[in-house]
């Protein structure tokens, strides 16, 4: 089987979120907010999870919906830095910490 092109593969965003909330709480928030398309289009993962921090990754497309999910959730959902790359996102997380 071929591999995909990068045109065709998935671009993905990722989000350093600011810890102490739960895993079910960020799929919740963007169920509730988009629905079970939004939160299929979104197709969040979960990277790294720390008390202090949580790394999640998401679909590129949806990332103005998980951030307006996350604007109007009851619990306050604080998302600190967004970029395209891991290393990126690690990088600021050092610098945040210092």
């Amino acid at each position: 089987m071929k591999p995909l092109k990068p045109t065709m593969r998935e671009k993905k965003r990722y989000l350093l979120i600011k810890g102490g909330i739960s895993e079910k709480k960020i799929i919740e928030s963007i169920k509730e907010f988009g629905g079970i398309l939004g939160l299929s289009n979104a197709r969040p993962f979960f990277i790294e999870k720390n008390k202090e921090y949580l790394i999640l990754c998401i679909n590129r497309k949806a990332l103005n919906l998980v951030r307006a999910s996350f604007a109007i959730c009851k619990e306050e959902i604080k998302i600190l830095a967004v970029s395209g790359t891991l290393k990126k996102i690690k990088q600021r997380l050092e610098e945040l910490k210092k």
